[in-house]
């Protein structure tokens, strides 16, 4: 495998916190929701967020940023060591410290806390741009891109340069390979760049392409840019370079904490380019990329340093409550679902049967690599969660990266645990758990002779000669 090519990161570090907890009640004091049990975590944000998901991905990243000595700062050196190396700039005043308060999963409240800001370069980070070979821009408004735009402008003549815009921040600068507004961002700088009646922001439906076509071709203009993605949330992105737009749409609807996912999106656009992808290869893997992050837990995953260490997604969490709240049945099936055949499917919809809801615990693609071996899964995991999704006896699809799935079983609290019956029941590692909030686990028929490995080796072979005389 080709080693991944190294990645600097340019921007503003934050500090970000959320204070989960339980809300049941309204104060009697005010009609404000009280939140109980809360419980703290924090993670790096802005571009140290970058920064530590493109180090996620195996790369070599220095991050440029502006550190004190406050609190705040010190918090996300701790947060990165070991994982990104820092080229400090000098900080003026305090590092933003953002705080999200949520109950049941929902923000409530943000509190934001220090304004310090980058006002001067340093020598030992010119030359670490000067000597990059895959450049993102992750701009917060708070100077470090502005600090440091004469060598990024030399830059982005030589390497790819991926700039993460901002509305209080600089303008990309001219000769940027990509550039990644979202589609409130893109509709907000065509507004000022070039202000009319065809820049108002589209109303949600058919009209949201067509706007985020219409803004990226003005940003394209006006910064002199090669190419914009403007992200469009769960719907994907879509991709300019002043012809024909392409739209690339996500393979699932993934429903959850959508905090920092274009920090996600930017991050692995960058790396793709700095490892020589085009455009239209580094936004089809962004995209993908940026929906597993929602899928699997999004920013709460950050904050507990790995995918597969959080709750399961709030899509399926929330979903198995409401379905207990109402007194219902939820089921819950597991597996690594490679390639989709109709062993697969039956046994699903056997299990929907079971219950109210069915819930599909999915083998994350490290897990079924653990499992089957290196040259699986065949299928990554957006596109095997689409295509589950796609079954109408599927109402969620929540992915684990563990080698079993007790941990999200946890979560989810299933009680109906289904299977198929090749399996004996006293081998299943999660039986004691499931049994221990009184769920049950079924075993269901299995179609014989269907399996992903005797599909891939079928079609692996060569096709069989045609009879003699045969047209």
């Amino acid at each position: 495998m080709t080693a991944r090519a190294p990645l600097v990161v340019v921007g503003d570090a934050l500090l970000d916190e959320d204070v989960r907890g339980d809300v049941d009640r309204l104060a009697p004091d005010a009609p404000v929701p009280v939140v109980s049990g809360a419980r703290s975590a924090r993670r790096p944000g802005g571009a140290a967020l970058a920064a530590w998901l493109a180090a996620r991905d195996g790369r070599e990243v220095t991050l440029v940023t502006a550190l004190g000595a406050d609190a705040s700062s010190r918090a996300v050196r701790e947060l990165l060591a070991g994982s990104v190396r820092l080229v400090e700039l000098p900080l003026h005043g305090a590092l933003p410290h953002k705080t999200r308060v949520l109950g049941a999963d929902r923000p409530l409240l943000r509190l934001d806390e220090g304004e310090g800001r980058a006002r001067e370069a340093t020598e030992e980070a010119r030359a670490t741009v000067r000597a990059a070979r895959g450049l993102l821009v992750a701009d917060y408004g708070r100077g470090a891109a502005e600090v440091l735009r004469a060598e990024l402008e030399r830059a982005a003549v030589r390497v790819p340069l991926v700039w993460d815009p901002h509305p209080r921040g600089e303008a990309p600068v001219p000769g940027a390979r990509l550039v990644t507004p979202s589609a409130a961002e893109a509709a907000g700088f065509a507004r000022r760049l070039a202000p009319g009646p065809a820049h108002r922001v589209a109303s949600p439906g058919s009209g949201v392409l067509e706007q985020a076509a219409r803004d990226a071709a003005v940003l394209l203009r006006a910064w002199g840019v090669a190419s914009v993605a403007v992200t469009l949330g769960e719907r994907g992105a879509l991709l300019t370079h002043g012809e024909t737009p392409l739209f690339v749409p996500a393979a699932v609807s993934a429903h959850g904490d959508a905090c920092g996912a274009g920090d996600r999106f930017a991050a692995t656009a960058a790396g793709l380019l700095a490892d020589e992808a085009l455009p239209e290869e580094a936004v089809r893997a962004a995209v993908a990329a940026a929906t597993r992050y929602v899928a699997e837990g999004g920013a709460a995953v950050v904050a507990h340093g790995r995918p597969g260490a959080e709750p399961a997604p709030p899509g399926a969490r929330e979903l198995a409550e409401r379905v207990r709240a109402r007194g219902g049945t939820v089921a819950a099936a597991g597996g690594c679902f490679d390639l989709l055949h109709a062993g697969h499917v039956a046994l699903l919809e056997a299990a929907r049967r079971t219950g109210d809801c069915l819930i599909v615990c999915l083998n994350s693609d490290a897990s079924v690599r653990r499992r089957k071996g290196p040259g699986r899964p065949l299928v990554e995991a957006a596109d095997r969660m689409r295509v589950l999704n796609a079954l109408e006896c599927v109402d969620a699809v929540a992915v684990f990266d563990e080698d079993t799935p007790e941990r999200l079983l946890g979560e989810l609290r299933p009680h109906i645990w289904a299977k198929g019956g090749d399996y004996a029941r006293s081998s299943l590692p999660e039986t004691r758990l499931v049994e221990s909030w009184g769920g049950q686990v079924l075993l269901l028929p299995y179609l014989d002779g269907r399996s992903t490995t005797s599909l891939a080796e079928r079609a692996a072979r060569p096709p069989a000669p045609a009879p003699e005389g045969s047209a």
